[in-house]
């Protein structure tokens, strides 16, 4: 408590002006009455006015408008209730200990997919040591188009009003049709390959096998010796029975 640090000769009127206002006078004469007394503060009842709006029938209708529909704002709830949208929002932080958490975006596996899954991760958790880890070559591709990436709720421009901003760097333009480029690229515990690029319309197997698994194999014998496995994911042209035949007969594994 931060009156106890204060001796008996300190007066009230001082112990008020160092806490800034912080406490009344009378409560701060009061209150040091009570520490030089009996060393506490005992209270009849907790200070500050009584809570109107923030009551246990309140706080029960919020939880259960929130349990009945998880997905509304504080705005909906207090216009629904009846009550300002602070006092929502410090019952459902304060009262009821729960923060507004976003949707995670996660991939729609079916059964099959998933039970593929798991029966891979308990293949590479037998027939894999720490060591092997260190030996695959990962590789995957990506889409880019010239209109470039930017971050909505990051990018943001410093200016005093719109026009302003506008006026240095705050539009984005985005095509409606731009034009894209496929990159593949390669990446292991020795090092990285270098990109593929692949912007000759789409790439079917033909192209993975001709560009792509060729640069695999070398960067991969050139990192790892004979000894090394590659990696990629299930999309159709690495899926494809001519893919899945080069890969038998070029990879170590």
């Amino acid at each position: 408590m931060v009156l106890s640090k204060y001796q008996k000769g300190d007066t009230p009127k001082q112990i008020y002006h160092d806490l800034n206002g912080g406490l009344g006078l009378r409560t701060t004469e009061r209150w040091c009455q009570m520490i030089w007394r009996s060393g506490t503060i005992t209270l009849s009842k907790p200070p500050g006015g009584p809570c109107l709006v923030r009551t246990r029938e309140n706080i029960q209708k919020v939880k259960n408008r929130l349990r009945r529909k998880k997905k509304v704002s504080a705005r909906k709830i207090s216009m629904e209730l009846d009550m300002s949208e602070r006092s929502v929002r410090r019952i459902v932080k304060n009262d009821l200990g729960l923060y507004p958490y976003k949707k995670v975006i996660e991939p729609l596996l079916s059964d099959d997919q998933k039970l593929k899954r798991k029966q891979f991760a308990n293949w590479v958790r037998i027939n894999f040591r720490k060591e092997d880890t260190l030996k695959i070559l990962f590789s995957d591709e990506k889409m880019f188009d010239i209109d470039g990436v930017y971050n909505t709720q990051n990018d943001r421009v410093w200016a005093v009003d719109r026009a302003d901003a506008d006026k240095n760097g705050g539009t984005q333009q985005k095509r409606k049709f731009p034009q894209k480029v496929m990159v593949w690229f390669g990446a292991c515990s020795k090092g990285l390959t270098p990109l593929v690029i692949l912007d000759e319309g789409t790439v079917d197997h033909t192209v993975y096998i001709e560009k792509v698994l060729p640069v695999a194999l070398k960067y991969g014998n050139q990192f790892f010796g004979s000894d090394w496995v590659f990696q990629q994911d299930g999309a159709k042209p690495h899926s494809h029975h001519l893919s899945q035949k080069w890969c038998r007969d070029n990879f170590p594994t």
